[in-house]
């Protein structure tokens, strides 16, 4: 079903009070940089520390009431979100993720009340557990970027961002499986057409700016990343997201691993915000000088704050990162 504005205002209302309401503020590092205002929208506040919880609790809030329990496939943080939101509705969430999700996001899940499946190593094998929980233990599956009320849950930032500064002229969103940049994006189209959206994601295993490329979803390898919340396919049977993204963004863009990493540094050490490399791609594409020139006030959002702090402290203090077979070299911010 075709999603609309409406459906965007409704999740608003659906979540109020817990999941909206997330800081807009301006960076005036980055607003030197950029030589226009650049704005944080700061989902990393969010109870979850992250803005999956926009459209896990908008489609939990929704299930009938006998409903047994939720199922997903995650990265990590759709997996907070939905077992918070189960939590809160007293049913039973078990989060199917692959062995490439930091254990931290592993630990944060199950600190929520929820299941924790380690299958495969890939998002394809833990969704696979999921749809084998719905036709086996009768739980019903929360996609984590496929599903009408998530993209709308996590449309309510575009909502937010516009209401609070109408005069932005481009919105920098990361990109993944979809839902948070199709959501924003229709928002935000939907509000001002003329306003630029971009969807920004890692060089290696990029699954959505691979389709938008082939006019089709198509499969990529997962491998290791700094943006391990941006890994994943998109599903070859895609019936939402893939569609926004296609109509809405206006482009997209690939950061590299140390293009993350320099990104990460900046956001700790100019703005004193702890971030996952997945929330930092609309500034490492900004610092790299991968956008089109800004005309006037831009905004990225900060999506959230749950990763492993040894390896973020390895970032921080410049020192080398292993990521499978593939190495980040360690560097000193500001050099």
């Amino acid at each position: 079903m075709p999603l609309s504005l409406a459906d965007i205002f409704d999740a608003q209302k659906n979540i109020a009070g817990v999941a909206t309401g997330t800081p807009l503020v301006p960076s005036p590092f980055l607003s030197d940089l950029a030589g226009q205002e650049f704005l944080l929208k700061l989902e990393n506040m969010q109870p979850i520390g992250a803005f999956k919880l926009r459209g896990a609790l908008n489609a939990v809030m929704q299930l009938p009431e006998d409903t047994p329990g939720v199922t997903c496939c995650s990265t990590g943080n759709h997996g907070r979100g939905v077992a918070y939101a189960a939590r809160a509705r007293g049913i039973r969430a078990v989060i199917c993720m692959s062995e490439l999700v930091p254990q931290a996001k592993v630990d944060g899940i199950r600190a929520l009340g929820g299941e924790v499946r380690i299958v495969g190593c890939s998002q394809d094998d833990a969704l696979a557990e999921a749809q084998r929980l719905v036709a086996e233990e009768g739980l019903t599956e929360i996609s984590p970027f496929d599903d009408p009320a998530v993209i709308a849950g996590q449309g309510t930032i575009g909502l937010e961002m516009l209401t609070a500064r109408p005069d932005l002229r481009t919105l920098l969103v990361p990109l993944s499986g979809g839902g948070l940049a199709g959501g924003v994006a229709l928002a935000a189209k939907s509000i001002d057409p003329a306003i630029r959206v971009i969807g920004i994601s890692m060089d290696r295993g990029a699954a959505m700016h691979e389709s938008l490329a082939a006019g089709h979803p198509v499969e990529v390898a997962e491998v290791a990343s700094l943006a391990d919340s941006l890994g994943g396919g998109i599903g070859m049977n895609n019936q939402l997201s893939f569609g926004l993204c296609r109509d809405h963004l206006d482009a997209t863009v690939l950061v590299t691993e140390e293009d993350i990493y320099r990104a990460m540094q900046t956001l700790y050490y100019e703005d004193r915000i702890v971030a996952e490399g997945a929330c930092v791609v609309g500034i490492a594409a900004l610092q790299a000088g991968k956008l089109p020139a800004l005309d006037g006030p831009a905004a990225t959002v900060v999506t959230g704050r749950n990763l492993d702090m040894d390896m973020f402290t390895r970032i921080v203090t410049g020192q080398d990162i292993q990521l499978g077979d593939y190495t980040v070299k360690g560097r000193a911010y500001g050099t």
